[in-house]
């Protein structure tokens, strides 16, 4: 039973957070100037009195903060988040559709981070010093302060406008029919915005697994091994790789929220029809249905990245596992 009482734990903090999450953006957005009547009936309606007091009490626009979050509440355990004033759509279903584009975008530049992130964090703590750590080194730092539009502008402006290499936005060509859309096409649209993410979110793996190569490299064992003429192949396989993998995938999915916020960004930029371009939208015409279901799946898919983490700390360090049963 304690075995399962840390993750029990997790959860009730996750429904703690997804309630404060919702509470906090309902709030936010209730208290933000933009009349919610006027972006969905517009500011030249032509609608009389009485029409826009019967979409008021519909909307219960007229009612105390808290009696609205607790009727939106009731409506979300029914399944129902309401309507898009921006879409005309309800709101579950433009997550759906935009949430998609945003999970393969999202996915796509995770693994290439990841992968590509481990392997140059690998060869630079084996290469210590050299030329090739320096130039990674110095990579990774400019990459962890530069501003994810920024690098998507200058790729975008290189490899679309300048090279002509890549379409210049878009998850699709634009006046082609959907029937006609092969998966080439969705691939070639995705390979600017998911490079941008990969870049930009890579420095963390690489400086993180470059400290615990050296640190490996530097160990005890590692001259034993070396004294029993294990060759550098060996010493990379049998005892490197052992023993960076692990914590390297739990700094990875611990990096979910910071990928998360680089995509909104990159989406934007590469006005790729993902959660990123939903939000804007909504945003700006106070689309407040689309805005509250956006920030809690947000939240839920960041803490859940979060959860794995936890739960691989614990596998990696079995101290953190004691201490969780003990708990």
């Amino acid at each position: 039973m304690k075995k399962y009482k840390s993750l029990i734990h997790e959860c009730i903090r996750m429904l703690l957070l997804l309630f404060l999450v919702s509470f906090l953006a309902f709030v936010l957005i209730a208290k933000s100037p933009i009349d919610p009547l006027v972006s969905y009936i517009g500011t030249n309606s032509t609608l009389s009195e009485e029409a826009r007091q019967e979409i008021v009490a519909h909307w219960h626009l007229d009612a105390p903060i808290m009696e609205r979050f607790f009727i939106w509440i009731v409506n979300l355990f029914h399944g129902d988040m309401g309507m898009s004033i921006t879409y005309k759509k309800s709101v579950i279903s433009v997550i759906g559709e935009r949430f998609s584009y945003s999970f393969i975008l999202m996915m796509v530049s995770w693994v290439i981070s990841g992968l590509l992130g481990f392997c140059m964090g690998v060869i630079c703590g084996i290469r210590q010093g050299g030329i090739f750590d320096r130039i990674i080194k110095v990579f990774c730092l400019i990459t962890k302060s530069a501003p994810t539009f920024w690098v998507g502008l200058l790729f975008l402006v290189i490899f679309a406008v300048q090279l002509g290499w890549f379409p210049i936005g878009m998850a699709v060509p634009i006046g082609k029919l959907a029937s006609d859309v092969t998966i080439g096409d969705y691939i070639y649209h995705l390979i600017l915005p998911a490079l941008t993410l990969s870049i930009v979110s890579m420095g963390e793996i690489v400086l993180y697994t470059r400290q615990q190569v050296v640190e490996i490299m530097n160990s005890d064992f590692i001259l034993y091994a070396k004294t029993r003429g294990e060759k550098p192949g060996q010493l990379v396989r049998r005892h490197i790789l052992r023993n960076v993998a692990l914590p390297a995938i739990t700094i990875q999915f611990s990096s979910f929220s910071e990928l998360f916020g680089g995509m909104a960004l990159a989406e934007n930029v590469f006005a790729y029809p993902g959660i990123g371009t939903a939000t804007t939208a909504a945003a700006l015409n106070g689309d407040a249905p689309l805005l509250m279901g956006i920030a809690l799946i947000s939240a839920l898919f960041v803490f859940t990245g979060n959860l794995i983490a936890n739960i691989l700390y614990g596998i990696c360090d079995p101290r953190i596992r004691e201490a969780n049963k003990d708990a």
